[in-house]
């Protein structure tokens, strides 16, 4: 059985802090993930704007996003200026690498896209997506072939371009295992290696659960034996939450799990044999407004556009 460990680094401070923290981590465990980076400036306080939105200030108040995330990094993008991550942090994202761990793309700018891209243009999204992929390529030396989306927010245009610009696989949704995506009847050759299990800031402060106990739930749902892909963050595993990732990898250990990447799963794919599911939107619980989510097995092919 494999879990995979999918590190998200959304922001400046959990690039810089975060991501060498979680690389000290791993070695001691032995194990590996695979870090997708954000890439282009913090705008993380641009946020603010999402406080309209249905449930925004609940998961705000149950998971401490100022503990978290620190004061200045709620300003960024608003009263300071937001750090170009990519530049500032070059050396730290190829130390992931060097380190033997994968590493792909989250996003150019993850406020932006987490905020725009449901409404947004091919031109738009084409952009941001193309601003990513240079970069990589310039702090690497070689193009990204894995994609993880900011949020799980995806359209149309993002899900071709996952095709377009040669991604391998990606890891934009949620669900429970492998598959082709079919989104509004059009089939994306970019087989899609969902999350599979909920997040810690979607689990902590509900039904009883707390950073004390939070492993506890996790580990019943991995019981069963499958491949998992767990999506964490270098802003709270990486930092405040390093503890219970602690707690965690030692009981997957416990359970027989191999700590590895999402290309460690992909690898061991027959893509010949993958189920085509729907892509749509839909709420989880834990997390507020909308996402991508795994659909129903998508059984007629008559009806596909390629």
């Amino acid at each position: 059985m494999k879990l995979a460990l999918k590190i998200d680094a959304d922001t400046y401070r959990g690039t810089r802090q975060g991501v060498p923290r979680l690389l000290e981590l791993l070695s001691r465990f032995d194990a590996h993930a695979t870090f997708l980076f954000s890439l282009g400036p913090d705008h993380t306080g641009r946020a603010i704007r999402r406080a309209f939105r249905p449930g925004f200030m609940k998961k705000v108040s149950r998971t401490s996003v100022l503990a978290h995330y620190g004061l200045k990094t709620l300003l960024y993008g608003t009263l300071l200026p937001g750090p170009d991550i990519g530049k500032s942090c070059a050396d730290i994202l190829r130390s992931a690498r060097d380190a033997g761990h994968e590493v792909g793309i989250h996003c150019w700018d993850h406020i932006k896209w987490q905020d725009g891209i449901d409404s947004a243009s091919a031109a738009w999204t084409e952009k941001q997506m193309g601003l990513a992929m240079a970069r990589f390529s310039e702090i690497f030396g070689t193009p990204a072939k894995t994609h993880g989306a900011a949020g799980w927010q995806m359209n149309a245009h993002a899900l071709r371009l996952t095709q377009r610009l040669g991604f391998a696989y990606a890891s934009d949704t949620r669900g429970w295992h492998p598959f082709m995506p079919v989104y509004h009847g059009e089939l994306t050759s970019c087989p899609q290696l969902p999350t599979t299990l909920p997040t810690l800031d979607e689990l902590i402060g509900s039904d009883g659960i707390d950073e004390k106990n939070v492993h506890e739930t996790l580990f019943k749902l991995t019981e069963s034996p499958q491949d998992h892909v767990f999506t964490l963050h270098a802003e709270l595993e990486g930092m405040k939450l390093a503890p219970v990732l602690e707690r965690l990898l030692t009981g997957w250990r416990e359970q027989g799990y191999e700590l590895t990447t999402t290309q460690e799963i992909f690898a061991g794919l027959d893509l010949a044999k993958l189920p085509r599911h729907e892509v749509t939107r839909g709420e989880i619980p834990g997390r507020a407004g909308t996402l991508m989510l795994q659909g129903g097995e998508f059984l007629s092919s008559t009806s596909l556009r390629v």
